[in-house]
């Protein structure tokens, strides 16, 4: 089931739309990083360009994050 988020971007609220899995990942990887996950997303956003949705660009994101955690436990 996908939920709808909001956070502060930029001094602008915005929503995005999550399953709930995913959304729970990006909380780990702020906490892995030690950052808020307000800044985590803010810097996803900031990456992903004109190009695409936050939503996916998110969802992107967390992909490449495990795809590389998979990588590095691999090695």
């Amino acid at each position: 089931m996908i939920r709808k988020y909001s956070t502060t971007l930029h001094g602008h609220r915005t929503s995005f739309s999550l399953e709930p899995a995913f959304h729970d990942e990006l909380k780990a990887i702020a906490e892995e990083r030690g950052v808020p996950v307000a800044a985590l997303i803010r810097e996803i956003d900031d990456a992903r360009g004109v190009d695409g949705n936050l939503s996916s660009a998110l969802r992107l994101h967390v992909l490449d994050w495990l795809k590389r955690q998979a990588g590095d436990a691999a090695a």
